[in-house]
């Protein structure tokens, strides 16, 4: 599947998006794995163990398990928000966005200032569902002014394939949730 094939949300995340500076350029593969910081590796294991355990848990079939479901969904809820106080630590204020979209190949967000379509761009990218933050690279894909801010696509080109699954599932979540939504509201209107 390539990059342009994953759908976008509206979405107000917080980001990080720090331009690089003259004579930085992207990793390659394999310094961007050493550069990835340890919160950011933590984040994403306990995601992806959420999510299986989360499949595990939907497969159990076991005989007053709604008092066990309840107590192991409410310990990882406390680890979620104990990983979200965490991750709070690694939003540097001096670079943080709100995302108006993201994806699993994009984001775009608004800003004060313009950046040059080609500029590359350290990424992190911090999740509520799942409890997570993604660290990559990007590249400026467009900048047009709107309104006397500047709307900014970024297309990640440094991001590892399990960070992209994360985001997949993040998009898939948050459309889920606009869906059910609508549907109360279609309910609630006849």
């Amino acid at each position: 599947m390539s990059q342009d094939e994953y759908f976008s949300v509206h979405a107000h995340l917080t980001v990080n998006i720090e331009p690089l500076t003259e004579g930085e350029h992207v990793p390659d593969e394999e310094a961007f794995e050493a550069e990835i910081p340890v919160l950011f590796r933590i984040a994403r294991e306990c995601a992806e163990s959420d999510e299986s355990m989360e499949k595990d848990l939907a497969a159990m079939k076991i005989e007053n398990s709604h008092a066990l479901l309840n107590y192991l969904n409410t310990q990882n809820k406390k680890l979620d928000l104990l990983l979200n106080f965490m991750l709070a630590n690694q939003d540097n204020p001096k670079f943080r966005h709100k995302t108006e979209t993201f994806g699993a190949s994009s984001l775009t967000y608004f800003s004060d200032k313009p950046l040059r379509k080609g500029t590359f761009a350290r990424v992190k990218i911090f999740l509520h569902h799942p409890a997570a933050a993604i660290y990559c690279y990007g590249e400026v894909f467009g900048c047009k002014e709107v309104e006397g801010r500047y709307a900014i696509g970024i297309r990640y080109t440094r991001l590892q394939e399990p960070d992209q699954d994360i985001l997949i599932r993040a998009a898939l979540h948050l459309q889920q949730k606009l869906l059910r939504q609508r549907a109360l509201k279609r309910e609630e209107n006849k």
